[in-house]
């Protein structure tokens, strides 16, 4: 009996890996190379104005959730803390200072050791999930490579590559844009996705109170995901 299990499960082993292996065949893309310099940057540029870049960088505030809620973030860009949430946890994290930052369960503030296991997979969290929220705002930040990409239909695509910083440095993102610049979606070659030019979409948009444009939702293959009750403020 049990050999004969085992030979299903072999069976069927070999079927999924076979299976992904035509998945990967006929879905992966190569990373474009593209073209960097003053072209890529004007383009980058373009995109930021589209999205009235000046409104978002104005935004103190911001508020929304990742996974049907199952991360819930407060984000004080001016102090540079957010409050996270999930489960029975919370963590106040200072990002000028993470040593500083602050884990409890249940209301009760946790030892030194549990509290930077808990610090560290907050910053996970919040590194992961603002992506999804800001990633266009963030084309200039510090160690960012951007380069021009041809496309198909005669309009070109920004490649970003985020050389460090974050939790996954290294990963790259395509984007797609309309004709004025603003984004529809982007194209991910990074290493938690073993299937490049995966694509998501960016064009469920809300303008928040403070005038900043960010997503309330996205799609990716299979998966639409929301960003929960997105808000922006200042007050």
């Amino acid at each position: 009996m049990i050999k004969k299990l085992l030979r299903i499960l072999g069976v069927i082993l070999v079927l999924a890996i076979i299976a992904f292996g035509v998945i990967y065949a006929v879905y992966n893309e190569p990373m474009p190379e593209g073209r960097s310099g003053p072209e890529a940057d004007a383009l980058a540029e373009k995109m930021l104005n589209s999205l009235n870049y000046g409104k978002f960088e104005n935004t103190r505030f911001l508020e929304w959730s990742f996974r049907d809620g199952a991360h819930l973030y407060k984000w004080d860009r001016k102090n540079r803390t957010v409050e996270v949430q999930w489960d029975d946890y919370r963590v106040d994290l200072d990002l000028i200072a993470p040593d500083s930052s602050i884990g409890y369960k249940n209301g009760t503030r946790l030892d030194t050791k549990e509290n930077e296991k808990l610090v560290a997979d907050a910053i996970d969290k919040f590194n992961n999930d603002s992506f999804w929220l800001i990633a266009p705002y963030k084309v200039f930040d510090e160690g960012v490579e951007r380069r021009v990409v041809p496309l198909e239909n005669g309009l070109e695509g920004l490649l970003v590559t985020y050389t460090s910083g974050g939790s996954t440095p290294g990963d790259s993102y395509l984007w797609i844009l309309q004709p004025n610049g603003f984004p529809k979606s982007f194209k991910l070659w990074v290493k938690i996705i073993p299937i490049g030019g995966v694509e998501a979409s960016w064009d469920d948009w809300l303008v928040t109170d403070s005038g900043a444009f960010l997503p309330k939702s996205h799609i990716m293959g299979p998966l639409e995901f929301s960003m929960g009750d997105v808000r922006g403020y200042n007050h």
